[in-house]
């Protein structure tokens, strides 16, 4: 990667990710009840990687707002 960014493209790129993030949880939350239910196994693994997702959306919301995310229970 060679390509030289200034700041105001680097959040953009940052919020592009969070969104994508958010939409990708969303999809693997509704997976992982649907997949409850039928296949246990592919649950198991939706639920994974509910939790990388939620990892990274926690760094990123770190990136952008630092101190304004929610602290884990």
């Amino acid at each position: 990667m060679t390509d030289v960014v200034d700041s105001d493209e680097l959040l953009r790129r940052i919020q592009r990710a969070r969104a994508c993030a958010r939409e990708e949880l969303r999809t693997l939350r509704s997976r992982r009840e649907d997949l409850g239910r039928t296949d246990p196994d592919a649950a198991r693994e939706a639920h994974v990687r509910v939790l990388a997702y939620e990892a990274v959306l926690d760094v990123l919301d770190e990136i952008v707002t630092p101190g304004h995310h929610a602290e884990p229970a």
